[in-house]
């Protein structure tokens, strides 16, 4: 398992340099927005939607509204998965991919490459990178990157590895 082992992002897929369309993160209200993903995206979305595990981290299933085959949830605050979301923008920046900022983080484990992104609020957003599609995990806050986030992105990585091909983002997400 590579816990967080960093790399620089211009290693780790083409796709950095694609952008593509997607919604904003969840908010406290236990509603997300649902991504919009284009007719290449939307099935591996779906594919993974079906393969994503009961549990995450031992916290059971508990998807938010509204029901989407784009967004998953797990506890109360809920950790939220959302699929065919756009790239962020910390992806291509510079000061990133040489270490140099200590808000974003690009690394993997277990087979699944992440840009980890600690947010304003304190709370952290991890983006898959070198995939076909861009799947969002958001930590409710609370949650701490190294103890909780490797948790829940090594019971993440299987269904992702499954569902989510390696290769270069669509433009629209």
């Amino acid at each position: 398992m590579n816990i967080f082992r960093p790399r620089p992002l211009a290693l780790l897929a083409p796709a950095l340099l694609i952008a593509v369309a997607g919604c904003s993160s969840a908010d406290d209200s236990g509603s997300v927005a649902v991504p919009t993903p284009d007719a290449k995206t939307a099935p591996v979305c779906r594919d993974l939607h079906k393969a994503l595990p009961r549990k995450l981290d031992g916290r059971s299933r508990n998807d938010p509204a509204p029901r989407s085959a784009y967004t998953a949830g797990w506890g109360s605050p809920a950790i939220i998965l959302r699929c065919g979301v756009v790239r962020p923008p910390k992806m291509v920046d510079p000061k990133v991919a040489e270490g140099g900022d200590p808000d974003a983080i690009a690394g993997g484990v277990n087979g699944v490459d992440w840009l980890m992104e600690k947010q304003g609020d304190g709370t952290w957003r991890f983006t898959t990178a070198g995939r076909v599609a861009y799947v969002q995990i958001s930590l409710p806050k609370g949650m701490s990157a190294q103890d909780e986030g490797t948790a829940v992105l090594t019971d993440i990585a299987p269904a992702v590895k499954k569902a989510i091909p390696t290769g270069i983002a669509s433009m629209r997400g």
